[in-house]
């Protein structure tokens, strides 16, 4: 990720990147992750492009899981963060 250290990213228990992929499987893998992860647990969710921008999100919520925040990097991507949902 183009001028942030990890030190810089929020906190959270896993994150992917899912710059190369194209929708619907930008929802997938995020959706994956999810699955994998106890309730309240945090994932980072870096994406590209307006679909997966507006896509991930809404679904995300749409399973009832708590978006936390979004913000931009220097790159054109973003961070997604995302908190499970609980049980």
């Amino acid at each position: 990720m183009q001028d942030m250290k990890i030190l810089d990213l929020p906190a959270h228990d896993r994150a992917i990147d899912i710059t190369a992929e194209t929708c619907p499987m930008t929802f997938v893998r995020t959706r994956l992750a999810l699955d994998s992860l106890p309730a309240g647990a945090v994932l980072l969710v870096r994406l590209k492009g307006d679909d997966p921008r507006a896509n991930v999100p809404r679904a995300a919520a749409d399973q009832g899981h708590d978006l936390l925040d979004m913000f931009d990097l220097d790159d054109g991507s973003a961070i997604l963060v995302i908190r499970k949902a609980g049980a």
